[in-house]
């Protein structure tokens, strides 16, 4: 018998959240008399832990798909998405320039070093590229003082035929926690690209639901918000539930107990007896550990779920194994289900922000050992989906 651990991919979820993000901004431009942005969905990172053959048929309405690595995107491609991919990191070498032609990919230029290899790369297919500025996250990004020239540099690559769209983006650095600084950063990209022709984009999740952020623009600006965590069904703030935003868990973890313990008040449990008892009590053994992606660091009191009902971690977390605390399941025993995140249990953020954590890290961070169940979508309504994107790229 396989160990009894696994995690469920909800693909109806999936489709759930994107719709809901997209229902979202679009309730907030008809109140503004806005057409709201157009969708990346992002899908780095192998979607989240999700897979990007999963994440590539539940996110069939999305406008464009969005990642960093030139495999996964190939793999898109071939999985059958038609649509624009954006490369978020751009590309790293010339010969990645290639790639970026052979399967159509449009990419982001954030250094004097890209411009520089598409301007030494042999004549070829052109590419959409996407100009980054540096608005005050200081990661990737040309500062205010040298954006213009980059993005002269690359509007005279278009006209060389080298690039056939070029675009401005940037990215915010605290659109969850404050309001501030990120109508700072607007201001800053306001300022550098006044006057210069091209789409933006400037949102990811939590900027995408500050209406604020993306109706700035003028109505004729095509705009592209980049929707990453809240497609998976967690949240962007510390402040808003993912279920308050209307979002769906799409993955779940589950295993069961494989052993119980009775400990005296007094004993420790697990390694260094980080939790001693306080009373009697019965302590289940999970089939699930750091070496499966759950947090080594996850604290006693850590939230989990034992045949429905709502316990908590006790000891610290094992490569193989975590324990939990029974009093509250006195019918528990060796077989009993058990939700780690997800689905009827906690929530990713949940136990993310009781570890100190985000739920980014959770999800992505699902070891490859953990089997993988897919919760598919409706047969008519993938068959559906797949005819409404082919029909949209006849009309395009």
């Amino acid at each position: 018998m396989p160990r009894p651990i696994s995690a469920t991919i909800s693909l109806p979820a999936l489709k759930h959240n994107l719709e809901c993000m997209r229902g979202h901004m679009s309730r907030a431009g008809r109140e503004r008399g806005r057409e709201s942005p157009r969708i990346w969905a992002v899908i780095k990172a192998n979607a989240y832990g999700h897979g990007i053959e999963q994440a590539k048929q539940a996110f069939a309405s999305a406008d464009g798909l969005a990642m960093l690595d030139l495999d996964e995107a190939v793999r898109c491609r071939e999985a059958g998405w038609q649509g624009p991919i954006l490369m978020l990191e751009g590309f790293f070498q010339p010969r990645d320039i290639a790639v970026l032609r052979d399967y159509s990919l449009s990419t982001v230029l954030h250094c004097q070093e890209q411009l520089e290899m598409l301007q030494s790369a042999p004549p070829g297919k052109s590419l959409a590229a996407w100009v980054k500025l540096n608005t005050g996250m200081n990661r990737l990004g040309f500062a205010p003082e040298a954006f213009g020239a980059a993005h002269d540099w690359a509007r005279q690559l278009l006209q060389q035929g080298r690039l056939h769209e070029v675009g401005s983006m940037m990215h915010f650095a605290r659109a969850d926690d404050d309001a501030a600084f990120t109508r700072i950063q607007l201001e800053r990209f306001h300022e550098a690209t006044a006057g210069r022709p091209g789409a933006v984009s400037v949102c990811n999740s939590a900027a995408s639901l500050m209406p604020e952020c993306w109706a700035s623009f003028e109505p004729s600006t095509e705009q592209w918000a980049r929707v990453g965590i809240c497609l998976y069904g967690a949240s962007p703030f510390a402040h808003r539930s993912a279920h308050s935003l209307g979002l769906l868990p799409a993955m779940s973890l589950q295993s069961e107990i494989i052993g119980v313990q009775q400990v005296r008040k007094g004993e420790g449990v697990g390694y260094g007896h980080t939790f001693i008892a306080e009373t009697d009590m019965r302590v289940g053994v999970v089939a699930c550990g750091y070496a499966d992606g759950y947090p080594r660091h996850a604290p006693n009191g850590t939230p989990i779920q034992v045949m429905g009902v709502r316990t908590r971690v006790v000891g610290r977390v094992s490569m193989d194994m975590l324990i939990v605390d029974l009093s509250a399941v006195p019918s528990a025993g060796v077989g009993s289900p058990v939700v780690l995140w997800g689905g009827s249990g906690p929530s990713v953020d949940e136990v993310a922000q009781a570890c100190g954590t985000i739920g980014y890290e959770l999800l992505c961070a699902l070891a490859p050992r953990v089997p993988r169940s897919i919760q598919a979508l409706a047969a008519t309504q993938a068959r559906q989906e797949g005819h409404d994107k082919n029909f949209l790229g006849e009309l395009t």
